[in-house]
């Protein structure tokens, strides 16, 4: 126990580090300034290390919220970002008390893996003015903002900035490969800043940062306003609850013994969405790149992640002046560096070989959320994803004649048997997706004077498939088919009488507990109509 505290102070301090350029870069993308991605970081960082559902989740303003936030700066400005935040918070505490965090289970690996994908190439091109030194063209489409950023480049480059910015990034991804442990954002961002200084390069800087946080407030709070950015709302705490939850997911699959409580990390991340805007913060998440530092720093406990928020508020006390020279441009090779290691290419290329849906399925997530926004593009990757499940599912459904049991009875009798009874047996589940094919098929059925269907094997049947069933038994009782159930399982009872099928059918005693009942009573059925001579012997039951 010694050494459990030293750990998680070494890996808070380690992750403050990393978060220190993230912190401020994604202030600014987010249109809100550096100063209010520090205070998210410091605010919602404490606040989901003591309230949250994971002992080793970081969280903090984040890339994926980056990019929902920018569209809400355009229609709303500052305020309604900070309402938005606040709306979301109430959001996630509601989920929280819904229980609702069980259901992140329920979202495919190939959605999670373009999601992924496409706020990688969100966030790159959000960077592309900084990183080119030339002011953010009007837009909400990241997309034609960084194509007329490059225009705008091309009429008055400014090449110390793209140096800046290529030159951290580089530095990050060649450093993250030789030496892992050591951060190299923060040294790439220091060197810069300080070349910069030194050579009086012509490149914007961050500028003057508060030295503490600012007094809580809800000046920002116009409740006329509220109706208005309620979607918005909902769209920031989908995604708060999406990226925590998936980030909590990746901490304990890096970890031994480890396991996150979802509906309490819905909590935690609604009680810091609540306070962060009284701060001036924009909207937070677990940040799953800070976690994995955390993670991989030897964090035990949530010592670490509240170190780490409480060394970023330590450094806004202490360094606020040097942090002012930082170049915008060197945030922009922070984030540049981020995006291109946000994409595992190994995960990328297993899932697109593992079948053809998966990879379809990764494409139009990632494509959805570069041309929509993120939490219509998991809604799209979701619900694609469902109707390749009910298809391959309805497909794995089968409906097939099988041979009746016809040993006790002689050869004459067995063949006249085979000649007038059908049995017809159902594997899988007789749900809406399959429902309609088994009722066609059971059109098709002629020249017989008793169907059975065998329904021992139906797993699952839902209102659609107990409807379709009936209207297939009163099509073949039409045509003057006598048709009997057997095996009907009792949870299937429900769905069946409901529509009135099950009530009629035992009433004339024709549902029967096995196949071979079923086949006596259709013997005897067809000896009332002169079709065979009188029973000798009773089937077994099979």
């Amino acid at each position: 126990m010694g050494r459990q505290p030293r750990q998680d102070l070494i890996a808070g301090l380690t992750v403050a580090i990393v978060a220190l350029p993230l912190a401020l870069g994604f202030g600014v993308s987010s249109g809100l300034g550096a100063a209010a991605g520090l205070a998210t970081a410091i605010v919602a960082g404490v606040l989901a290390a003591l309230l949250g559902g994971s002992n080793l989740q970081v969280s903090g303003p984040t890339g994926a919220m980056t990019v929902v936030l920018v569209p809400i700066v355009h229609r709303f400005g500052p305020s309604g970002v900070l309402t938005v935040g606040l709306l979301a918070g109430v959001i996630l505490v509601v989920l929280a008390a819904a229980r609702a965090g069980r259901y992140m289970q329920y979202v495919p690996a190939p959605v999670v893996e373009g999601f992924t994908v496409g706020i990688a190439a969100v966030i790159f091109l959000q960077q592309v003015p900084a990183a080119l030194g030339v002011p953010t063209p009007a837009g909400e489409k990241v997309t034609a903002v960084a194509w007329q950023a490059v225009v705008g480049f091309a009429h008055a480059p400014n090449w110390s900035a793209i140096a800046v910015a290529l030159g951290v990034a580089a530095t990050m991804l060649f450093g993250a490969r030789w030496k892992p442990t050591i951060p190299f954002s923060l040294l790439a961002v220091g060197a810069v800043t300080a070349l910069a200084a030194a050579a009086h390069l012509g490149v914007a800087r961050i500028g003057a940062l508060p030295p503490t946080l600012a007094a809580p407030s809800l000046a920002f709070l116009h409740p006329a306003a509220v109706p208005t950015l309620l979607t918005s709302a909902l769209a920031v705490a989908a995604l708060a609850a999406l990226e925590s939850l998936l980030s909590a997911t990746v901490a304990d699959g890096m970890t031994v013994g480890q396991r996150h409580d979802p509906d309490r990390e819905l909590f935690g991340q609604g009680i810091a969405n609540l306070a962060a805007p009284l701060f001036g913060g924009v909207p937070a998440t677990a940040a799953i790149a800070r976690t994995a530092v955390n993670v991989r720093s030897g964090a035990r406990s949530r010592l670490a992640a509240l170190t780490h928020a409480l060394a970023l508020a330590v450094i806004m006390i202490a360094a606020a002046p040097l942090v002012a020279h930082i170049p915008l441009a060197a945030l922009a090779g922070v984030l540049l560096a981020t995006a291109i290691r946000m994409i595992e290419v190994s995960s990328l290329l297993a899932l697109a070989r593992s079948t053809r849906s998966d990879a379809v399925l990764m494409v139009l997530t990632a494509a959805a959320t570069l041309a929509l926004d993120l939490v219509a593009a998991v809604g799209i990757g979701v619900v694609f994803a469902a109707f390749l499940a009910v298809r391959k599912i309805a497909r794995a459904a089968t409906l097939e004649q099988v041979p009746l049991d016809v040993t006790d009875h002689q050869a004459e009798e067995g063949a006249l048997l085979a000649q007038h009874i059908v049995a017809y047996r159902f594997d899988g589940p007789l749900f809406f997706a399959a429902a309609h094919r088994f009722l066609l098929e059971l059109s098709e059925v002629a020249d017989v004077r008793v169907v059975i269907l065998r329904m021992s094997r139906v797993s699952t049947l839902d209102g659609t498939g107990a409807t379709v069933l009936r209207d297939a038994i009163e099509r073949l009782e039409h045509r003057g088919i006598e048709v009997y159930l057997s095996g009907v399982r009792p949870e299937h009872d429900k769905a069946l009488a409901a529509i009135g099928v099950l009530t009629r059918l035992r009433r004339d005693r024709r549902v029967f507990a096995h196949i071979g009942e079923a086949v006596a009573a259709a013997r005897t059925h067809l000896h009332h109509h002169g079709v065979l001579a009188p029973a000798r012997a009773s089937l077994e039951e099979v």
